[in-house]
């Protein structure tokens, strides 16, 4: 059941969806051979919340008792696996997961990703580490899984992750080219068959129960027809798999509204078959996923191993390439990200408030529901219609209000955290002032800024002003390095570029003077350097005869850019710890989509289908170049056409300088603007260097681990099959350069020549397929967007160390809230607030992923929590506040450098000490529902180990109860008990 897609969560739960839950609890509890698998928990939570009677309350607790009704994948959506990133992953599944086991003591073992387009190999990975036993896709090449099929390999052993290797291999099940649906073809009818409530009818069920397109009804007459055509299909199946037992999935999308006609129906066609069972060669029964998988797993086979190798990128005809949604809904993708990255430091901030000040000001229940209706709205565009930008367009707005919505609630909760008084002790940084006497004619503004990282960190902060003239000062009155200068986006207002340093989930207060009037003297400029642009002519690309002849470069610690006059693009980058300059220019690219399909081939939300090459995407090129002393800016416009007003494109390249304890100069800025695009354009930001990378490219699978890309040569679409998609991450390499780009969301990226590495950054389409014109799925996406990449250039050892640690950097930026408006000068009477400032530090591969106060509320015991839930008695609880969750991973890939990718021992304690006194700490599985020592998942025998063993997780922990050691690409998950018990 689609979170969305063609219509809304609220149309879907009125049409349909909740008549799902309302009728098969009603039925499964009519005979006890029934069975029912429910998989995405945002709806059933809705239903439970808002339309289940008690009556069926008590009914779903005895089917769940009784294993009739299963819970699988658990998650609150079944979420994308191409586009989406590790960390929002794992939220969506803790929050279903932790609501199931609370509400049930339930902790699904088995997933049903039958339908996002291609499947990554972090997937398995999660579901290994969340307790799984048994994994299961759909969606992969229409070549390779006809492959599969004729080879009986369709069922495997999945080791997804190189560094962790046997230690989170799971057993895979490919659905076959049926997929997950019920065969819909009847030789006997022209109604689909098998669907025998029909088709879900919007916006409202029909009031005399009479569906669109229902199946003829099983009857004397028609029960053998049935029954030919559903064995014909079971046997046909079975001859593409190992064991004599067929997984046969009844049911498809929008399904068993009306269960009661289904299961009228079904009943008597299984009776038929079993009835008559040595004439058809078949016998079946209902089967919920884990008593299928647990049938195959007591056949006691040996089974191939399959490595980290993903299924991504995913076709399903010679010319459907499913490539195109990692670039759609740019707008979308780039909000889902920030919203992410908002509830991770709001997480962190409550956290670190609730153990500082468990009896202050901000209401924990009210700070709660704030975080669970951000983490609500942050799972749920993780479905595979959501972030991949494959939905209509009035979905888009119930997910970007859905998240601005909830984001807007937690910056609230920002404030309250970080302004009310937390004691009486300590004044507030609201109630700490008073106006000093004198006339000023300049105006104050206070910004606190927030590193949501267990790193320190030396950064630049950006705060947009509208005053020419601007001096910055901490909280002790020392002036900060700072520079300003006309915003580029904008002729009014200025950016104010702050050198921050900020330990590990540290704040500080910034002071920032303002005035229209050029300063004079220290005390009034502070350290701030105003920059001013130089503005180059706008060059044409038909003069582009000789190039290279005037160059202008731009120097940092770390680069020597050149940009060439006579372009006024990027010529080359020389990285100056090896003084080796390597040719690179960027520029954008466009390639043209057919939106005929009585012409060819179509692009779509979906698809990415072009007749031919890129074509440049302008004619001609201004430049303005902003040296400072924090960063150089160049700025490039990109014009349509050579007469036109205003650019079609632009890019905005920081360059850093050194600064600070450590040197970020590595890390080029650069922001794009691209829109509104002309119909059926898809624009491409193409990075052309000097490097022989083969058209070889490395892409993230979602955030967690690097994959190659070889380029592959196909018969048809071999342009948009070597389209991948790029979380947070890619790079080319050859053996002395390589070329890595970061991101702040998710796009489609390749290597189409050698040297080349083009991101595409932004589409919008329209096609006449009449599929897409009744569900308004043409993407018509007229949006401007402003995405953000860092660059980086180095040999491979050098870059090797930063990327990961950039990719995470860049998704979490420092938090930075402006606590008022510009306005005469108060005097603080203290100098800082009464907020803990010691720094939380990780070593420098560690990633301190989750730091949250949960809120669910279960028994840490296994026993205990089922007996709870079992008593019969009211199981309304009120939430946990002081059970906290703990994630950290280890950002390094086994062997992927020499001082990084080792394994790292620290004494969580002492790591936390800073927080608070850590009392007791229990390790548990990924979304937290299992102690890591009852869990023992089941242990497949395979070809490289045919030998059955008790499957061990492997984890490591010291002797001494604090001290863990973290390997290369683990992720360890900790419940921390702290003492609260704090005198004031």
């Amino acid at each position: 059941m689609d979170v969305g897609w063609v219509y809304t969560v609220q149309e879907s739960m009125h049409a349909y969806a909740a008549n799902v839950y309302s009728s098969v609890t009603e039925e499964l509890s009519k005979a006890k051979d029934r069975r029912f698998i429910s998989v995405e928990q945002e709806f059933f939570r809705l239903w439970w919340d808002t339309v289940a009677t008690n009556s069926h309350k008590r009914q779903v607790r005895q089917l769940v008792k009784e294993g009739r009704l299963e819970f699988i994948i658990g998650g609150q959506v079944m979420h994308d696996e191409a586009v989406t990133d590790l960390e929002d992953e794992i939220l969506q599944m803790t929050e279903g997961h932790g609501f199931l086991y609370e509400t049930f003591g339930v902790r699904p073992q088995f997933s049903w990703h039958v339908d996002p387009f291609g499947a990554s190999a972090t997937t398995p990975v999660l579901f290994a580490l969340a307790g799984f036993n048994a994994h299961l896709i759909s969606r992969i090449d229409y070549d390779l899984k006809d492959t599969m099929q004729k080879k009986q390999s369709l069922q495997f052993v999945w080791k997804g992750s190189p560094s962790l290797k046997e230690k989170q291999q799971i057993f895979t099940h490919i659905m076959d080219q049926f997929s997950y649906c019920t065969p819909s073809y009847l030789p006997f009818s022209n109604s689909s068959g098998f669907y025998w409530n029909g088709i879900a009818l919007f916006p409202n069920p029909p009031k005399d129960g009479v569906y669109p397109n229902m199946s003829l009804p099983v009857t004397k007459e028609t029960v053998h027809a049935y029954a030919q055509t559903m064995v014909d299909n079971i046997k046909k199946r079975a001859a593409w798999f190992r064991t004599n037992h067929v997984l046969w999935p009844w049911g498809c999308d929008k399904q068993f509204y009306n269960s009661s006609v289904q299961f009228n129906n079904m009943d008597p066609l299984m009776k038929y078959i079993n009835q008559n069972s040595n004439e058809f060669g078949v016998t079946v029964q209902y089967s919920t996923l884990s008593e299928y998988f647990q049938t195959i797993y007591q056949s006691d086979l040996v089974w191939e191993v399959r490595g980290s190798e993903d299924f991504l990128p995913y076709s399903t005809e010679p010319y459907q390439a499913w490539t195109g949604f990692y670039a759609s809904r740019n707008v979308l993708k780039g909000v889902a990200r920030q919203a992410s990255s908002l509830l991770h430091a709001a997480e962190t901030l409550f956290t670190r408030y609730r153990i500082s000040f468990p009896d202050g000001p901000v209401a924990p229940d009210w700070a709660l529901t704030k975080l669970r209706a951000l983490r609500w709205a942050v799972s749920e565009v993780q479905h595979h219609d959501g972030i991949t930008g494959t939905e209509s367009p009035k979905v888009a707005d119930m997910y970007l209000q859905h998240l601005t919505q909830a984001m807007m609630g937690v910056e609230e909760l920002f404030a309250a955290l970080i302004l009310l008084p937390h004691n009486i002790v300590v004044p507030s940084l609201l109630t700490s002032h008073y106006h000093r006497k004198g006339v000023h004619h300049t105006l104050e503004q206070h910004v606190i800024v927030y590193n949501p990282l267990a790193w320190n960190i030396t950064t630049i902060i950006n705060v947009t002003v509208t005053f020419m003239n601007a001096a910055v000062f901490d909280e002790d009155g020392r002036p900060v390095s700072a520079q300003i200068q006309r915003s580029a986006q904008s002729n009014v207002t200025y950016d104010l570029l702050v050198v921050v340093e900020l330990g590990g989930l540290q704040q500080r207060k910034y002071l920032i003077k303002l005035s229209d009037k050029s300063c004079s003297g220290r005390s009034r400029c502070g350290r701030t350097y105003s920059a001013k642009g130089v503005l180059f002519d706008r060059v044409r690309v038909q003069d582009w005869a000789k190039t290279g002849r005037r160059l202008l470069p731009v120097l940092s610690e770390c680069y020597k850019l050149m940009f060439d006059q006579d372009t006024n693009l990027l010529h080359s980058i020389t990285y100056l710890e090896e003084k080796r300059r390597v040719r690179v220019t960027q520029d954008f690219w466009e390639y043209h989509a057919n939106g005929d399909v009585k012409v060819g081939p179509i692009s779509d939300n979906y698809i990415f289908s072009t007749n031919g090459s890129a074509v440049r995407a302008y004619q001609a090129v201004e430049m303005e170049i902003v040296p400072g002393k924090i960063v150089s800016e160049i700025r490039q416009y990109f014009y349509r056409d050579e007469s036109d007003k205003d650019y079609a494109y632009s890019i905005t390249t920081r360059v850093p300088e050194c600064f600070g304890t450590r040197p970020r100069c590595h890390r080029l800025e650069q922001t794009y603007s691209l829109g509104p695009l002309p119909l059926n354009t898809e624009v491409v930001l193409r990075t052309t260097t000097a490097l022989n990378n083969n058209r070889t490219l490395f892409t993230d699978d979602n955030g967690y681990q690097m994959m190659k890309r070889p380029y592959r040569k196909f018969i048809n679409n071999t342009l948009a099959r070597n389209y991948f998609p790029m979380v947070r991450m890619a790079y080319i390499e050859d053996d002395l350069s390589r070329l890595v780009l970061v991101s702040d969301r998710a796009h489609g990226v390749s290597s189409q020549a050698s040297g080349q590495l083009e991101v595409m950054l932004h589409r919008r389409l329209w096609n006449n397929l009449p599929w897409n014109l009744g569900y308004n799925l043409t993407l018509n996406d007229s949006s401007v967007v402003r995405p953000t990449l860092w660059m980086m250039l180095g040999s491979g050892n050098t870059t090797s160390k930063l990327y990961q640690r950039e990719a995470v950097e860049l998704q979490h930026r420092p938090v930075v809230m402006p606590i008022d408006q510009p306005q005469k000068p108060w005097q603080d009477k203290e100098s800082r607030g009464g907020f803990p400032v010691q720094s939380v530090v990780l070593p420098p591969n560690l990633h301190l992923l989750s730091l949250s106060v949960p809120g669910w509320n279960y028994s840490s015991s296994h026993d205990i929590h089922l007996g709870h839930v079992h008593s019969g008695e009211d199981l309304h609880s009120e939430p946990d506040f002081d059970r906290v969750l703990l994630r950290i991973m280890h950002l390094f890939e086994e062997g992927g450098d020499p001082e990084l990718s080792t394994p790292v021992t620290i004494n969580l304690k002492e790591v936390l000490q800073a927080i608070g006194e850590v009392k007791v700490v229990e390790e548990r599985s990924l979304t937290g529902t299992w102690d890591v020592a009852s869990l023992q998942r089941w242990k497949w025998k395979t070809v490289d180990n045919p030998e059955t063993t008790k499957n061990k997780e492997f984890w490591s922990r010291g002797e001494e109860a604090f001290t863990v050691t973290i390997s290369p690409k683990e992720i360890r998950t900790f419940f921390i008990h702290f003492n609260t018990d704090k005198d004031f």
